[in-house]
């Protein structure tokens, strides 16, 4: 059973959603991303997700696209990603990561050697925004060697006689973006998520996390009382971008200031069920 498989059987278990945060790799510098990578689980992070920057980031938002930059600048890389995991996992064997970014940089590393080293160095599940069911041949196949979850994304206008296909071949989790747009613009309402994300179950046995719009401890929880995971990521980012200093800096608390908002948001999502 993969880590993604065995938190997600926990968490059933146990009777309760998973908060999913989001870093970007290398914002605003190498040294801050590792320290807060390696403080988010203790903060109540169930899984994982680490954003690889990438110049032409099509489904980020403002907030991400300013990370994306600040982290270029910091010399981010593909590589410097698998390096920040390799660091975490000498000291948490457990925590679920996912990374999150473009095909481009995958298919200039290479596909077979990328999927190798992302699974040496302890990653479990890819999200790749811009890789088609239709092309997932270019990357599925070495995942599945090198046992590593392909994550799909769905959408709201993904209709009943697309899903199959783009489900076809997932593992780990389903990651629902619940709205019609770019990450961190607007959110998507209880009744839309209530309609919605019983649709995907007919489809799917996976576990369903849902992004692009949950910012709030509040919304964390309801996504949480009707799917199973909520990753929220804007929200952390503009936390970490609003404690910088005039150059793009880390001041002393930047970490601290971030981890506490995951604290909050892990709060919610656990005593989501309890209230409802």
């Amino acid at each position: 059973m993969s880590r993604i498989a065995a938190r997600f059987a926990a968490l059933r278990r146990a009777g309760r959603g998973a908060l999913i945060p989001f870093l970007e790799a290398f914002d605003p510098d190498r040294e801050t991303s590792a320290a807060l990578l390696a403080g988010l689980p203790a903060a109540g992070a169930d899984l994982i997700e680490i954003g690889v920057p990438f110049t032409d980031p099509m489904a980020d938002g403002p907030i991400i696209q300013a990370a994306g930059r600040r982290a270029l600048r910091a010399g981010a890389s593909l590589r410097g990603a698998l390096a920040m995991v390799r660091q975490f996992r000498t000291a948490d064997p457990e925590t679920p990561v996912i990374l999150m970014g473009y095909l481009n940089p995958i298919l200039s590393y290479g596909p077979e050697p990328f999927a190798r080293d992302a699974a040496a160095s302890g990653v479990d599940g890819l999200i790749v925004v811009d890789l088609p069911a239709e092309e997932s041949d270019l990357l599925a196949p070495f995942a599945t060697r090198f046992g590593l979850d392909i994550i799909r994304l769905v959408a709201p206008t993904t209709d009943d006689q697309r899903l199959p296909k783009v489900l076809e071949g997932s593992s780990g989790f389903v990651y629902y973006v619940s709205i019609t747009g770019i990450t961190g613009t607007k959110s998507a309402t209880v009744a839309e998520l209530s309609a919605n994300i019983p649709r995907l179950r007919r489809f799917t046995q996976l576990p369903i996390a849902v992004g692009f719009g949950v910012k709030t401890p509040a919304q964390a929880a309801e996504v949480v009382s009707i799917a199973d995971a909520a990753v929220v990521a804007s929200s952390l980012i503009a936390t970490l971008a609003a404690s910088l200093d005039e150059k793009g800096h880390p001041l002393p608390g930047t970490v601290a200031r971030v981890l506490a908002d995951v604290a909050a948001l892990a709060h919610s999502v656990r005593g989501a069920r309890a209230a409802a």
